[in-house]
């Protein structure tokens, strides 16, 4: 699933083709995705201008003049393909999960915008989903409500992290996926935030915090590196793995800076560090981490 910088590279990439036009026409080609579409959706959106095109966590959110706002989500292989007026073509996030991934059979909603282009939602696997809800219940609607705060901009700080873990003894690492408190952190960069930050995975959340509640120097330093590798991979386009691509058609760049994710086995790239990079799952997923700059949390501490 493509995780914040990937679907942030997605916005920036719609952005141009659809933030000022109007729906011409819309076309569902199915009945649903992952959910069936709302009622009338093709009708509502057709005459409406696109105000603003924004992401909460992992939600792209389309302000409407008709005052209701559309919310997008890419599932696991949703895609957007865009033609231009001038012929050209962009693709602001494409997935080569398997070989019916991409072809005309999976795009099943085509809204021809006012500007000349045409948007093309394509999901072979069909977990994404559209919705409509009024701009003024967005961020307490189904999809949105009970979200933390974001990651990126001056929300996350120590002190945040220091509020938001304390007296918690789960793991570091599902602390920061647990979306009711930081919103749209993934698994892979959650797993370099904690390389650079020198912390193991499976460190009590609630050590972030001291007893009076302040925050740790290492809450103040996650708290950066989180922002830090958020805001590399946004500027790189986000990160290919199997299967991303960013508007210009090229691969996104971030997977050739990993410094843990997939790399078990691998010497640790950190300076003077001459540790291993090792794999543990937690929760079902698989988490990366080296064995020598991220110390194991000591017995009864």
């Amino acid at each position: 699933m493509p995780e914040l910088p990937e679907v942030e590279t997605v916005r920036r990439g719609l952005a141009p083709a659809m933030v000022g036009a109007r729906f011409s026409r819309v076309t569902l080609r199915r009945p649903n995705l992952r959910f069936p579409f709302p009622e009338r959706f093709a009708e509502r959106l057709q005459g409406a201008t696109v105000l603003d095109l924004g992401r909460r966590a992992k939600y792209l959110t389309a302000g409407l003049d008709s005052g209701e706002t559309l919310i997008l989500h890419l599932g696991m292989s949703g895609r957007f393909d865009v033609a231009l007026p001038d012929g050209g073509n962009l693709s602001p996030g494409e997935f080569y999960l398997d070989g019916a991934q991409g072809t005309p059979r999976h795009d099943h909603v085509v809204m021809a915008m006012s500007s000349g282009a045409t948007v093309t939602y394509n999901d072979a696997r069909r977990f994404g989903f559209m919705d409509l809800v009024p701009t003024p219940t967005l961020a307490a609607s189904r999809h949105l409500a009970g979200m933390g705060i974001e990651p990126l901009g001056e929300a996350l700080t120590g002190e945040t992290i220091a509020r938001l873990f304390r007296h918690r003894i789960t793991p570091l690492k599902s602390a920061l996926l647990d979306q009711r408190l930081i919103a749209g952190l993934g698994n892979i960069y959650v797993c370099e935030a904690l390389h650079r930050a020198g912390l193991h995975p499976a460190l009590p959340a609630g050590s972030l915090a001291k007893a009076d509640g302040s925050p740790t120097p290492k809450a103040r330093l996650l708290a950066r590196v989180i922002r830090d590798v958020l805001t590399e991979a946004v500027a790189a386009g986000g990160s290919t793995l199997r299967d991303y691509a960013h508007p210009d058609g090229g691969s996104g760049a971030f997977q050739h800076r990993f410094r843990v994710y997939d790399r078990v086995g691998e010497a640790c790239t950190a300076k003077h560090c001459t540790g291993t990079i090792a794999r543990l799952v937690q929760a079902g997923r698989s988490t990366f981490y080296c064995e020598t700059c991220q110390p194991p949390p000591r017995p009864g501490g």
